[in-house]
């Protein structure tokens, strides 16, 4: 019989799912002008592209900000959309994190599309179908941190990986770079992806439910086969610790980080990283939470090892964009030991930690737009000499980035750590933190190095030149920079309301 035929026989059978739209809006904001974006593709004039893409997109962001605000000051917990997606602290913290992250990065897109340069290349690197594919990516991340069951997630994981892969292999300037990273970045996520789709079928096999909560319930019951859950916890594991660039699934990073347009890489950087970790808190948290002491050591292991090889190898980089991904590693590592804590100060020290860390790693890449040769951007560190002589602006604001990222005081990125740090002596995790301290201090080496580099050592004759930025990125470097100080001289307000996110969380 079919399904038509057995809705007519018996109506309440099949009932159609209740979705609550307005608790929704914040995603759909975003796909709605990423689809608006499609059409202006395909019906508005070349001439006029450019600047209908960006309102549009603008238009969008603001909208979702403006609405996971309003839902926020609202806000009671809740599962909405037939029980597949949790409308909570986290959730709602994440999403208007990515919301701003995003809205920052398009501002860096919109300059590198069609600003007035002398060298069209540059000027038009990358094509205005850039945009309505960010927007997908950055919905797919909303949707990511709000999943609360496996087949939803994973259709969020494809949604956020899919524009990527290809926004990876649009710069046009170093084509082969950039396509030789999109196609690795495309192979590794396929492997990732299908970790991820085992894991979940196993987890089916044992609870018979793809629901979080009802995985989580299954643990509890006596006489279940064992083996399935925590065989379908380690591959989840394997596909959500490659998008959180955790070492030893790391190795996609540094050639992504390098070869893709560098808004796109920022957006990468701040947005995926907010994404991944929303997505690996809520399958620990939630499904694993019966089986906390099972989990741990396996992340206590992977966030030892992401701190040492992530700051280890940074100190042997001799390309700007490597060695940020190979910090970028490292910090991934730090977030782990706020993870491992797997208590209600760790998930406050992560929320806290990828806000602080998100907007100090974009405008760090903002930066690097800017600096540029005859080839582009003049990534490698030979080319960075002198800089502060030749843009002392350029070069100070770059180096207190990398002070930030160092966890030196007074900037968000000391606060951020002392926050995860924090959490996981209280969860008992203390060689983590001792592990990640001495990770810091290797990593404050060869961030020093590029501050010694720029400001101590006379420029090159054949040195890089450094461009002035438009109205759109200097908007955006000053919100980053804003951003970085504010929480680092006054944390307090933005820890609280972390904490208020992290005691509503859903489990």
């Amino acid at each position: 019989m079919s399904l038509l035929a057995l809705a007519f026989q018996d109506p309440d059978r099949i009932k159609p799912p209740v979705v609550e739209w307005y608790q929704l809006a914040p995603i759909i904001s975003v796909f709605a002008a990423a689809t608006v974006g499609v059409l202006v593709e395909a019906f508005v004039p070349a001439a006029r592209r450019w600047s209908a893409q960006v309102g549009v997109a603008m238009v969008g962001l603001l909208a979702s900000l403006l609405f996971v605000v309003k839902l926020w000051g609202d806000h009671a917990p809740k599962v909405v959309a037939d029980g597949v997606v949790s409308i909570d602290g986290p959730g709602l913290f994440m999403q208007g994190t990515l919301a701003a992250l995003a809205i920052a990065s398009l501002l860096l897109l919109s300059e590198r599309s069609a600003r007035s340069d002398p060298d069209a290349a540059v000027a038009r690197e990358l094509p205005t179908e850039s945009f309505p594919l960010a927007l997908f990516a950055v919905g797919g991340m909303m949707l990511f941190v709000s999943a609360t069951n496996l087949l939803l997630l994973f259709v969020a994981l494809e949604i956020l990986s899919l524009p990527l892969y290809l926004l990876t292999g649009l710069a046009r300037r170093r084509r082969i770079l950039s396509q030789e990273g999109a196609l690795k970045y495309f192979l590794l996520g396929a492997f990732s992806s299908a970790f991820f789709l085992y894991g979940l079928a196993l987890l089916y096999g044992y609870a018979g439910t793809t629901s979080f909560a009802g995985i989580r319930d299954a643990t509890t019951v006596v006489g279940n086969n064992d083996v399935l859950l925590y065989a379908g916890l380690a591959l989840l594991g394997v596909g959500l610790l490659f998008k959180v660039g955790a070492v030893p699934f790391h190795s996609w990073t540094p050639d992504v980080y390098q070869g893709a347009p560098t808004p796109i890489t920022a957006l990468m950087a701040a947005g995926t990283k907010v994404a991944a970790f929303g997505g690996l808190v809520r399958v620990l948290y939630v499904i694993g939470g019966e089986v906390v002491w099972d989990w741990r050591p396996a992340i206590w292991v992977v966030a030892i090892l992401t701190m040492v090889v992530g700051a280890v190898v940074a100190v042997t980089q001799q390309d700007v964009k490597r060695m940020l991904a190979y910090s970028s590693i490292a910090h991934a590592g730090f977030i782990l030991t706020g993870v491992a804590a797997a208590n209600n100060v760790g998930l406050r020290g992560v929320l806290f930690y990828l806000l602080a860390y998100g907007f100090t790693v974009f405008g760090a890449f903002g930066i690097v737009t800017l600096v540029r040769d005859a080839d582009g951007e003049a990534t490698h560190l030979s080319k960075w000499q002198g800089l502060g002589r030749r843009s002392p602006l350029v070069a100070s604001v770059f180096a207190f980035f990398l002070f930030a990222l160092a966890g030196i005081p007074l900037t968000s990125g000391f606060t951020a750590k002392f926050g995860v740090f924090e959490a996981a002596v209280e969860g008992r995790a203390t060689p983590l933190v001792i592990v990640g301290v001495l990770s810091s201090a290797v990593a404050a080496f060869f961030y020093a190095r590029v501050v010694v580099l720029m400001f101590f050592q006379e420029p090159a004759e054949d040195g890089p030149t450094v461009v002035l930025p438009s109205g759109p990125v200097a908007a955006a470097l000053g919100l980053a920079v804003t951003v970085t100080v504010l929480l680092g001289v006054v944390p307090g307000e933005m820890v609280r309301i972390a904490d208020v996110a992290a005691r509503g969380f859903i489990r």
